[in-house]
């Protein structure tokens, strides 16, 4: 690629290409979307829990109109990129939650993109995973303000070293910078701060908080209520008792602002029940990565005080969370992107002017952590309250919402007119799923670029935990080189800041409410980089902290793998961590 291709390429990922040019943001709805990470559909005391409190959660419900037959991807990433998109999992490119495939495809408008073409203040406060370097970065698509951590939870493998939410490192329009605080109450906090800082400009304020995803680190006093139950489900639940407690105190500022009458405040959850299924899991069948019910029926909230909806209450249609982008452009006035959604506009039915929507099929899919490449037929499709699952079981959920009796047998025509369509969808997006998304490297936006093992090809490995483990596992970056000339790759067994030899392990690490385990030490004796064709090899001292090597590499695509071996030359691992730089003019 060259120069001139790069520059094109980065337009293509950072500016709204598909839309039309929109009016003046005068007079628009301001627009708060918060998603929280693992939480269920019954993890809310308004859907029946019999021991969590969400009072805050409770009111906005009671205020909103709910759409009780609302389905995401059972998996964090591709809910994100059918969120920011409006197009399915598998048709972005953002399928998986690493394994090379959390990247969202460049060119792809983002929701953030829609609203700062529509003159909107744009921010993020929590948690993207949609790729964590130049051009995939919450900046880099669309977001003016980014306050956030990379890749799939804090402790993650590309995160600052030994955050443990309490007065962690976070990124702050892509640099690294400290912030005080128990971790939810930083994001809402500093999204709080942005919107008051907004004067008569409309915002979009996205709020992804990294809770109560684990690791379940909260404070004493919001799992003390809970202390009842079993450790792990009373710190979820006081993860999710201090989200309601953040929220309540944002209303309050809207409030105190005068900006609530005149806010869209939308609430889901990106997955189905993990910590809390066996607890109580609303009657549903399956958890995060199912295919059933559990694993992807999740709330969806939508309210805005002072303007054109029908009253507070439930709406059973079928909807997905690539709905949400085509109805907030509706509602907030904005052009929207020309082609390529797999959602539609749900004003209609929030305005009262529509009943039902459309008929409608709907494919779920994802990439499986271990698995890799999508495979055929793992999905559900559905359409009304009937559910093919995996191709193979046919629900009644009207009927079954527990889905315990599998009707496929006595419903052979439907089941086939189901797998017809999955058919033809699979069709469309099948071509492109052995098509990675590259890290950039030598971008004068980002240079040098760490390279973590996230991003590694159908190679599931993005935990902080399994570096500290010394996970025998390795992978092939797929790289953008975007300047031909010289390059400097370091490899390091332990990120940089950890102040280590390659061989030595590490103590374990003990936060204010959890920690992580020690850090196994590994004989490593050498290094070798495969790039470009060319193989080199290098050995490395006892107290060595990295291994640099000097190489020319062309302009383009290519493929990039790094590797520790021990004394006797036997492969102990891929190097966790790559730094990238162009040196030359």
């Amino acid at each position: 690629m060259n120069r001139r291709q790069f520059l094109a390429a980065s337009a293509a990922a950072t500016t709204p290409l598909s839309f039309a040019q929109a009016p003046s943001a005068a007079g628009r709805p301001n627009v708060i979307l918060i998603m929280t990470d693992d939480q269920g559909y019954g993890d809310l005391s308004a859907h029946g829990n019999p021991a969590l409190k969400t009072p805050n959660l409770d009111r906005l419900r009671s205020e909103s109109v709910r759409f009780t037959d609302f389905h995401v991807t059972p998996m964090c990433t591709p809910t994100r990129s059918q969120l920011m998109t409006g197009r399915d999992a598998l048709a972005n490119g953002a399928m998986n939650v690493s394994s090379g495939r959390a990247m969202l495809r460049r060119g792809i408008p983002t929701m953030a993109n829609l609203f700062a073409a529509g003159g909107y203040r744009t921010g993020i406060f929590g948690k993207w995973h949609l790729g964590d370097t130049f051009p995939y970065r919450p900046e880099d698509r669309g977001f003016q303000e980014a306050v956030g951590f990379p890749s799939s939870h804090i402790g993650s493998a590309p995160d600052a070293w030994n955050n443990d939410y309490q007065d962690d490192t976070y990124m702050h329009n892509g640099k690294r910078a400290p912030y005080k605080g128990y971790c939810t109450d930083v994001f809402f906090d500093e999204a709080t701060r942005w919107i008051r800082a907004s004067g008569d400009k409309p915002f979009f304020a996205y709020i992804p908080t990294n809770a109560p995803h684990g690791p379940l680190f909260v404070p004493d006093k919001y799992k003390e209520p809970y202390r009842h139950l079993a450790p792990a489900l009373a710190s979820f639940f006081g993860m999710i008792a201090n989200i309601d407690e953040n929220i309540g105190k944002l209303e309050a500022s809207l409030t105190e602002a005068g900006l609530r009458e005149n806010t869209i405040v939308v609430f889901l959850t990106d997955n189905g029940a993990t910590a809390g299924f066996t607890f109580y899991n609303a009657g549903m069948r399956g958890q995060k990565t199912a295919l059933w019910e559990g694993g992807h029926r999740t709330p969806l909230f939508l309210r805005w005080p002072g303007k054109k909806l029908a009253e507070p209450r439930d709406i059973d249609e079928l909807t997905t969370v690539q709905d949400i982008l085509p109805t907030l452009s509706e509602l907030c006035g904005l052009a929207g992107p020309a082609t390529g959604l797999n959602g539609i506009s749900l004003a209609p039915l929030l305005r009262g002017v529509a009943r039902v929507l459309p008929d409608r099929n709907v494919v779920i899919q994802f990439g499986r952590m271990n698995v890799g490449c999508p495979e055929y037929g793992d999905a559900v499709v559905l359409w009304k309250k009937w559910r093919l699952v995996s191709l193979s079981e046919l629900y009644d959920i009207a009927k079954d919402p527990a889905q315990k009796d599998n009707v496929i047998e006595k419903n052979p025509a439907l089941a086939e007119r189901l797998r017809a369509h999955y058919d033809a969808w699979w069709a469309q997006v099948q071509p492109r799923l052995s098509s990675f998304e590259p890290v950039y490297i030598g971008a004068p936006e980002e240079n040098p670029v760490m390279l973590s093992p996230t991003e590694w090809a159908d190679s599931f490995f993005d935990q902080g935990v399994q570096i500290r483990t010394g996970l025998p596992r390795n992978g092939v970056w797929h790289i953008n080189v975007v300047r031909g000339g010289p390059y400097e790759f370091v490899l390091r067994r332990w990120p940089k800041g950890v102040d280590v030899s390659l061989r030595a392990e590490l103590p374990a690490h003990k936060g204010e409410w959890g920690g992580y385990p020690a850090g196994v030490a590994l004989p490593v004796a050498s290094a070798e980089l495969s790039v470009a064709g060319r193989i080199v090899r290098q050995k490395s001292g006892a107290a060595d902290k990295e291994v640099v090597f000097q190489v020319p590499l062309p302009e383009g695509r290519n493929r990039l793998q790094a590797t520790f071996f021990d004394d006797a030359g036997r492969e102990l691992c891929g190097a966790y961590y790559v730094y990238a730089r162009y040196t030359g003019a």
